[in-house]
């Protein structure tokens, strides 16, 4: 049964073109087509021009109070974030919600491609390109979910908001404008935030179903520099305390290191449902870990699957890596980044102060960048899980929906900062783990992934603001 599963998504997602008859999937292939031929890559200064294309579509279809924002971005280049708010018919029965997604994407050369990242290209049943997943289809889910319910007459009992950030993949600094400064002057404060840029579904290779995820939660993301010191001197004749070889000791030691495991409401939800799923050893440990939080063991077997990395501790992992100043000599300084990603709530002094402990007195750990705010677990609210849960069951009746807690960091975590919970919405789906290509070469979305995502944006407005 599952195997048919599997052919018929395939079967589905085969066609050469989206169907002609219905035209809100025609429009969301025309503005996909459009938002990939932008490289909002930072340091190219695409951003703006790629709000102000969105801003007209919004505009053409009737939306008013429409705002493209310029604002510092990283390396110098100017970048924007566009927000559009459509009011409330009659007087708002709730706080407004947020519609969230971003613009920009990382970089993509063609020579690591096989296709032009920066064309969008449909073969085989996918749509390739920089963005396809990460995330331009999202703001063109959104966007032309608002544009047909704008045409069909929908009267939202609450104000909605468009947010889509220009650089949460660098500085993140429109998010973090939107949870403060915007915020405040009544752009972007809202009760709670259905963010893009998380959740979505996945089957494996065999055709099993994986579920739906509903982001709920996000690591906090923080660097450190672990640094070594040393007088030096020449090559000829070695020093037994050599900075490189003292920093790679410390390097060792934090491969071996594991930080110590622990449970959060969304955590404890993914893992009940995960755990349904699961036979084998992966299964046992899942269930023993939700018995006994304490039992490390079983953490030990779930983190040590590739599928649930970093879902049940922080964890650091050396990222950049630099030494030494001339062959013939020895090494003065030895310097690694390393990127942690922290369970929400622990504070990164707290790291810092653990990571001190692994590496030893004689290495040197500080916060690279501005310190980052740890972020609540967003409640499971029953009005958005009763229509996450509804609308992808209109797509996959049988489909789980699962908690899930992002390893990585999105732009919600700023508004979780200030207290507005946020919730990764995503619906769109992959087929196998092979489609999970964000920030990787030949970046892809099925055809029909696109369609689901348009129909299930319009139904998850209509259940929330309708």
């Amino acid at each position: 049964m599952r195997a048919l599963i599997l052919a018929g998504l395939f079967l589905s997602t085969s066609a050469v073109a989206t169907p002609a008859d219905n035209q809100w999937h025609a429009k969301a292939r025309a503005l996909l087509d459009k938002a990939i031929a932008y490289p909002t890559v930072a340091g190219r200064n695409q951003v703006p021009a790629y709000a102000e294309y969105l801003a007209g579509e919004y505009k053409a279809a009737g939306f008013s109070d429409v705002r493209v924002v310029p604002h510092e971005g990283q390396k110098g280049d100017g970048t924007a974030a566009l927000i559009v708010r459509w009011p409330a018919a009659g007087k708002a029965k709730a706080k407004p919600i947020l519609l969230m997604s971003h613009m920009d994407v990382v970089e993509a050369k063609p020579t690591d491609w096989t296709l032009d990242p920066f064309k969008l290209i449909e073969k085989d049943g996918y749509y390739y390109g920089r963005g396809t997943t990460d995330i331009k289809s999202g703001n063109v889910a959104v966007t032309a979910a608002l544009l047909k319910l704008k045409a069909e007459g929908f009267k939202p009992n609450r104000d909605l908001i468009v947010f889509f950030t220009g650089d949460e993949e660098t500085e993140m600094n429109g998010a973090r404008l939107g949870a403060t400064d915007w915020r405040k002057q009544g752009w972007t404060d809202a009760e709670f935030g259905l963010n893009s840029d998380g959740g979505g579904g996945a089957f494996t290779k065999e055709g099993r179903a994986l579920g739906f995820g509903l982001q709920t939660a996000e690591k906090t993301y923080q660097s450190y520099d672990l640094t070594v010191r040393n007088r030096g001197g020449h090559s000829s004749r070695p020093r037994p305390d050599n900075a490189i070889y003292e920093l790679a000791t410390a390097l060792k030691k934090l491969e071996a290191y594991r930080f110590t495991p622990a449970l959060n409401e969304t955590t404890r939800a993914y893992f009940v449902e995960r755990a349904k799923q699961e036979s084998g050893p992966l299964g046992d440990a899942m269930r023993r870990w939700i018995a006994n939080p304490n039992d490390g063991a079983a953490a030990d077997t779930i983190e040590a699957n590739e599928l649930e990395v970093g879902t049940t501790r922080t964890r650091c992992v050396a990222t950049m890596l630099s030494g030494g100043h001339a062959d013939n000599a020895l090494p003065q300084l030895a310097q690694a980044r390393v990127n942690c990603r922290i369970l929400p709530g622990v504070e990164p002094k707290a790291i810092e102060a653990e990571l001190k402990q692994v590496v030893g007195p004689d290495v040197e750990v500080t916060a690279f960048g501005t310190p980052n705010v740890p972020t609540p677990v967003s409640p499971l609210r029953p009005d958005v899980v009763g229509a996450y849960t509804r609308s992808v069951r209109a797509m996959f009746p049988n489909a789980q929906v699962i908690p899930q807690m992002s390893t990585g960091a999105t732009d919600g975590k700023e508004f979780r900062a200030v207290g507005i919970p946020v919730y990764g919405v995503d619906g769109s789906w992959i087929v196998s783990p092979d489609d999970e290509r964000a920030h990787g070469r030949d970046e892809r979305l099925p055809v029909k992934a696109l369609d689901d995502d348009v129909d299930h944006w319009v139904r998850m407005i209509r259940s929330l603001a309708g």
